[in-house]
């Protein structure tokens, strides 16, 4: 690696990396006292995709300046307008209620006193890792740390109330995404009821069975309607929405059902709805055009249990309310139910390994406060990997540490069928 000396307090380090991965940077000086400094972690991607992320604006609902989440063959990002319909279309849809309009539950400005809409921030490498602590269904949730400011906002701010109080985070330093569900602030950490992590440059699948931030075990933020999408003239992605009625079935790319019903005829978790091609659009705004052909092409997905046909999206005091509430003229039978294949119910469930720890080691298990460790790892079969404490989500096969004081680490390895922890003390 090539250094430059630029000044007392800089230097400029160019080189190349073999393959992506997770890389600690130090600088040592060998003279006088051959010192070094604590290391910090380079992430090299190799992805054009994670350059795209990279490019993210950063702050509360911030643009994305063209980066769509997930690889392009996402179950969120297929162009599903030539996928077949349903057998029972016709019976879901007039189990829904034909006549029921679709409605924005998203805009500007507030609502009794709270914002309309779920919100998110994008932060980057500056926002350091936060504790999360759970409430509720913690065994089914990623740990932290996770990169989500205590001044991040809660679904409903300024006065979020009892509601599903959600939090998104992205970051795009890393390309991941953090959810929390049932949040609150508790000093210099979090409580949440659950939380997920999502690897925004993979198909990452949920342990069936296992809830997110969302009770289809979804992502969020990938299924809102974002004005920066809509302003830039097309919405890439299918859209979340919700249902009065759910029955215990699961439809991918969903993981958890929350089943309030016994009719066969209830929308599964996952279940994805497609407008119809032959609604005609050009009586709406160049807004509302945006989001109907948006449903065409990707359709929404059902991802909870709540008020009919609601769609989801993010505050942003540039919405036309009153544009919006034009869509609740798009009534539930203007929609077709696309064919549920694969359809899960607890019966049927794939089932398989889940991830392998071959090793998981340290560098050195005993070390003076401070000291850099190299924790490093080798696993087989894993979607996603997180380290705690003080890590969090990573895509490499090693990372740096430096304990201040004797500190036990997990290594989390998941994927759809289940999670394998292994653990390691530097004294």
């Amino acid at each position: 690696m090539q250094t430059i000396f630029g000044s007392a307090i800089q230097l400029t380090a160019t080189g190349s990396a073999s393959s992506s991965g997770t890389y600690a940077v130090s600088v040592s000086n060998p003279n006088p006292g051959s010192s070094s400094s604590s290391s910090v972690n380079l992430q090299v991607t190799g992805s054009p995709q994670a350059s795209s992320c990279s490019g993210m604006s950063l702050g509360q609902g911030a643009t994305l300046n063209g980066f769509v989440p997930f690889p392009a063959d996402s179950l969120w990002n297929r162009d599903i307008s030539n996928d077949p319909v349903d057998s029972n279309s016709t019976a879901i849809i007039n189990f829904i209620g034909g006549t029921i309009g679709m409605h924005a539950d998203f805009g500007a400005g507030q609502f009794q006193s709270s914002t309309i809409g779920i919100p998110y921030l994008i932060v980057g490498s500056q926002q350091q890792p936060v504790t999360v602590n759970f409430t509720a269904y913690g065994s089914e949730s990623d740990p932290g740390p996770m990169p989500i400011p205590v001044t991040a906002p809660i679904e409903g701010y300024p006065n979020p109330g009892t509601g599903d109080r959600h939090v998104l985070v992205l970051d795009n330093s890393n390309c991941f995404l953090y959810e929390l569900f049932g949040s609150a602030v508790s000093g210099n950490s979090w409580n949440a009821a659950s939380a997920a992590v999502w690897d925004l440059l993979s198909n990452e699948q949920r342990p069936y069975t296992w809830t997110s931030a969302d009770a289809a075990g979804l992502p969020i933020f990938p299924g809102l309607a974002r004005y920066d999408e809509v302003a830039a003239g097309k919405i890439n992605h299918a859209l979340r929405f919700t249902l009065q009625n759910s029955r215990a079935a699961i439809v991918p790319p969903a993981s958890h059902w929350a089943a309030n019903s016994s009719n066969a005829l209830a929308a599964p978790m996952g279940m994805r709805m497609r407008l119809k091609a032959s609604f005609n659009v050009s009586a709406y705004s160049p807004a509302n055009q945006v989001i109907l052909n948006a449903l065409k092409k990707y359709g929404m997905i059902m991802a909870d249990n709540g008020s009919n046909m609601f769609l989801s999206g993010s505050p942003d005091d540039r919405w036309d309310n009153n544009d919006l509430h034009v869509l609740g003229q798009v009534q539930a039978s203007d929609f077709e139910v696309l064919q549920m294949t694969p359809l899960y119910t607890q019966n049927t469930l794939p089932t398989g390994a889940s991830p392998q720890i071959s090793s998981f080691a340290a560098s050195s298990t005993s070390v003076s406060a401070a000291t850099p460790v190299t924790l490093s790892w080798q696993v087989n079969g894993a979607s996603y990997i997180i380290v705690s404490p003080q890590v969090g989500a990573v895509r490499s096969t090693s990372v740096v540490v430096t304990p201040a004081q004797t500190a036990t680490y997990t290594l989390y390895a998941t994927n759809a069928f289940g999670r394998t922890m292994s653990t390691i003390t530097v004294q």
